[in-house]
């Protein structure tokens, strides 16, 4: 078996594999498909082994391929690791480079930009990217560097730290509760217009599991994106839940029932184990753990 040395194979090798095709991993590594079927080829070659079979469906790893995957993936995260050192300039005390998080879009439209800003104020050399959304991204696979969250990341080589309690609650806005009234109590809830989820009910289970039931059908106004329900609920469309803190800052909005009904999530940050040491993760994790914590406080 000769040496396998050229880190493009194996960043097309894993870009196949997640993929499921040459032109999946071509959009994936902005490369050609005919580059990296090549690459694949190589790879083959290289290592004397059949890493894929044809499928109507796409490329499918084999059992050696599979085998090699987790030291794919190591030899990944150490060229991130390379990367993040260079970005910083060669210095271990020098916050510069680019940051890369990942929060639901609630925390990143609403109350992340703000801790940023106090990050950039602080450290202006260090670029920030902003993923939304309600799953937990891969920090093992570099889909984010730091990532916020409302459970425990459960992936190994993470670093976690649990930042504190985030409360909930149901409001309407004050024109709603002028024109419908509200629920004196929780059994009445079916009969009003309520804000929830369409087809992905990850957010909602995750928030309202053992306390209400919920279901599809009870919603007036369905919706994926949590942004988009907190803007159904700021305009009047219905009762719907929303971070207490946040509604705190809408003097439009009535509380529904805040005695009978509330809802807690956890609040953690995370980063790889080996990314933690480098300035700009470094200092942009101390950053949103200390912005995070005032704004729960508040």
């Amino acid at each position: 078996m000769a040496a396998l040395t050229d880190w493009t194979l194996v960043r097309s090798f894993l870009a196949v594999i997640r993929g499921g095709s040459l032109s999946a991993a071509a959009r994936a590594t902005r490369l050609t498909q005919p580059t990296i079927g090549r690459h694949v080829d190589e790879m083959e070659a290289t290592l004397g082994l059949s890493l894929f079979t044809r499928s109507p469906s796409g490329l499918i790893p084999t059992e050696a391929a599979m085998a090699l995957l987790p030291s794919a993936e190591a030899v990944e995260s150490a060229m991130a690791s390379l990367v993040r050192a260079a970005e910083a300039g060669g210095s271990v005390d020098a916050p510069r480079g680019t940051v890369r998080i990942t929060a639901s879009e609630v925390m990143g439209l609403a109350v992340l930009p703000a801790i940023l800003a106090d990050i950039r104020h602080a450290h202006p050399d260090i670029a920030f990217e902003l993923v939304l959304n309600n799953r937990t991204d891969n920090l093992l696979r570099r889909d984010a560097d730091i990532a916020v969250r409302m459970a425990r990341p459960a992936q190994d080589g993470l670093v976690a730290r649990k930042i504190g309690i985030l409360p909930l609650g149901l409001f309407a806005h004050r024109r709603y509760v002028e024109r419908f009234g509200m629920p004196a109590k929780a059994e009445e809830l079916a009969a009003y217009h309520l804000i929830g989820f369409d087809r992905d009910d990850h957010s909602a289970r995750m928030v309202a599991e053992g306390i209400l039931p919920i279901s599809r059908d009870i919603f007036a106004f369905r919706c994926d994106h949590d942004a988009a329900q907190m803007e159904a609920l700021k305009a009047g469309l219905g009762i719907g839940v929303i971070q207490r803190s946040l509604a705190a800052r809408m003097p439009d909005l009535v509380p529904v029932l805040a005695d009978a009904i509330g809802f807690r999530l956890d609040v953690w940050l995370a980063v790889h184990e080996d990314q933690r040491s480098q300035p700009a993760i470094r200092a942009t994790f101390e950053g949103l753990a200390e912005g995070l914590k005032a704004y729960l406080a508040a």
